[in-house]
């Protein structure tokens, strides 16, 4: 009987020890939360903003002129015809960046 007592005041002191570490845990889960979100508002979205920035400026000198069509023969293989339209334009096909076999789609 005295060893079911012993176990039993064991397990109350560890119990008590989980709880007060778990209040503990808490409170610094709550600073944690608040360091994250504060570096989210400082950190994060204004480098969110910058990289969008740096996109639009550099797609503002980038130039949007066709490249040269080459017929390479490994290229745009047409075996069977696509099921749709013409068939011989992919699902987005694109007139101004992808080729056809015979070359570029006239612009009007």
């Amino acid at each position: 009987m005295a060893a079911f007592g012993r176990l039993s005041q064991v397990l109350r002191s560890s119990l008590t020890q989980t709880r007060r570490q778990l209040s503990a845990t808490a409170a610094h889960g709550e600073q944690a939360a608040k360091t994250w979100k504060i570096l989210t508002f400082v950190v994060a979205l204004p480098g969110v903003a910058v990289c969008m920035l740096n996109m639009y400026l550099k797609e503002q000198q980038h130039s949007h002129e066709q490249p040269e069509f080459i017929p390479y023969s490994h290229l745009r293989i047409r075996n069977k015809r696509f099921p749709w339209g013409d068939g011989s334009k992919s699902l987005f096909h694109n007139p101004h960046a992808n080729a056809l076999p015979t070359g570029y789609e006239e612009h009007e």
